[in-house]
């Protein structure tokens, strides 16, 4: 077993939308482990190679912009994730929906996920990782500690989007979001390279009617269980 493995990571993987955000941070902040926000790297990723005229087909310009591009991501003191491209801070432009489709175009490419691959799994670190995403139990950590699949209806899922995005300003409409989100479902569930599916030893949960505490408290409950066992 390699020095990192021996690292515990909860991966949680999900749909937009389900939580799976606010639920990795509290308990990331609240044990103390490091945080690893993949969506927030896509998104950094396809800002970047958008700006630059990069199009997912061009492989030899994806390289040259992973080797030439700095990505960084820092924890704020409210659980919200800053981006970081070269420096510049573009947190409230990746954010939006655009970003997110982005995002999902330049995910399905395999060299980009191949290149992307490696900074994800640098992040594990003592004393541990939260790692959410949509192939984090999957593809990237197959060996985490516990894999949690969030779920919820489309439609609450909607709505929280509709809020969240509300609540930084963003020009957002509700129908418009459950389109866009049922479009990005279709495209991450159907690409041939990690789709959006629960690993098969997920422990798969429905946040459509509960609470983001209660939903903490259950998944803190069962890592703990899981890291005892290990012990």
């Amino acid at each position: 077993m390699s020095l990192s493995s021996r690292v515990p990571v909860l991966a949680i993987d999900g749909p937009s939308g389900t939580g799976k955000g606010t639920v990795g941070s509290h308990i990331a902040k609240t044990r103390g482990w490091h945080l690893l926000d993949s969506g927030a790297l896509y998104r950094a990723f396809a800002f970047a190679a958008n700006e630059q005229g990069i199009a997912p087909d061009d492989i030899e310009g994806i390289n040259a912009l992973d080797r030439e591009t700095e990505f960084a991501f820092e924890t704020t003191a409210s659980g919200e994730v800053e981006i970081r491209v070269n420096g510049r801070e573009v947190s409230m432009r990746v954010r939006g929906e655009q970003g997110g489709r982005l995002a999902s175009m330049y995910a399905a490419v395999p060299a980009v996920r191949s290149r992307l691959i490696e900074h994800q799994r640098s992040r594990r670190q003592d004393p541990g990782l939260v790692a959410d995403g949509r192939d984090m139990g999957t593809v990237v950590f197959p060996d985490a500690t516990l894999k949690i699949f969030l779920t919820a209806s489309p439609e609450i899922r909607a709505q929280r989007r509709y809020n969240q995005l509300k609540s930084k300003d963003f020009d957002v409409t509700l129908r418009r979001l459950e389109a866009q989100i049922a479009e990005r479902d279709q495209q991450d569930a159907s690409r041939t390279v990690a789709p959006l599916v629960a690993a098969s030893d997920a422990v798969v949960i429905d946040t459509s009617r509960r609470g983001i505490g209660e939903i903490v408290e259950e998944v803190d409950g069962l890592l703990s269980i899981r890291l005892r066992d290990r012990d």
